[in-house]
């Protein structure tokens, strides 16, 4: 459970240091996006920009940011083709360097999410979710997080939602620069991309009978 040091981390330090470093990591990095933009316009067209709903702290709703990684390519229905064919090698290569979630900052300066915490999922996930996973929402959600430097999308959907609500009952100061410092690591190294049986992760389809922890 929280200790009191954890607690006053969370109430009054967490928030500041997210809007501080995502500030300096947008000024920083603005040649980057603005060089990710454009190469994004010019290979994918437009928009450049991912928009998508997902779920936030107290699962409010809110808009995400990212780099487009898809075609829009649909077969002769009208309907979009799997991942696996949309995602381009320019695709995967945003991902594979995390490049395309750099917009996510702009979520993070508004206070919508975290430098760290749980990844904001799918918004119809919500009514899938038994109790213990609903914790997940107790904390904004990040970046990145314990689930994402433990194995990303190579690791299961209840091992991934039991590593986040393990965050969501150790956050501190020294446990998020741990995850920051695991994630730049990751992210050199290109470990856990994808899951093992598909070229983005499987959806959530909800938990077997009886994992309920």
């Amino acid at each position: 459970m929280k200790n009191s040091k954890g607690g006053i981390y969370r109430r009054f330090v967490k928030r500041p240091m997210d809007f501080m470093l995502s500030l300096i990591a947008i000024i920083v990095l603005s040649p980057v996006l603005l060089l990710v933009a454009i190469l994004v316009r010019t290979k994918l067209g437009s928009p450049v920009l991912f928009k998508q709903k997902r779920p936030g702290l107290n699962e409010d709703i809110f808009m995400m940011y990212k780099f487009r990684t898809m075609t829009d390519e649909k077969d002769d229905k009208g309907e979009l083709l799997p991942d696996s064919v949309r995602l381009t090698k320019f695709g995967m290569l945003l991902r594979s360097t995390s490049l395309d979630e750099l917009p996510e900052l702009f979520n993070i300066l508004k206070g919508d999410m975290s430098i760290i915490g749980p990844r904001p999922l799918l918004v119809q996930y919500l009514p899938l979710y038994n109790e213990h996973q609903k914790r997940r929402h107790e904390v904004r959600p990040g970046l990145s997080g314990l689930a994402q430097v433990s194995g990303r999308n190579a690791i299961c959907w209840e091992d991934k939602f039991n590593l986040d609500v393990k965050y969501v009952d150790s956050v501190s100061f020294v446990n998020d620069w741990k995850i920051i410092f695991s994630t730049i690591k990751k992210v050199f190294v290109r470990e856990g991309i994808n899951s093992e049986t598909a070229a983005t992760m499987e959806y959530f389809k909800g938990s077997k009978v009886g994992d309920n922890k």
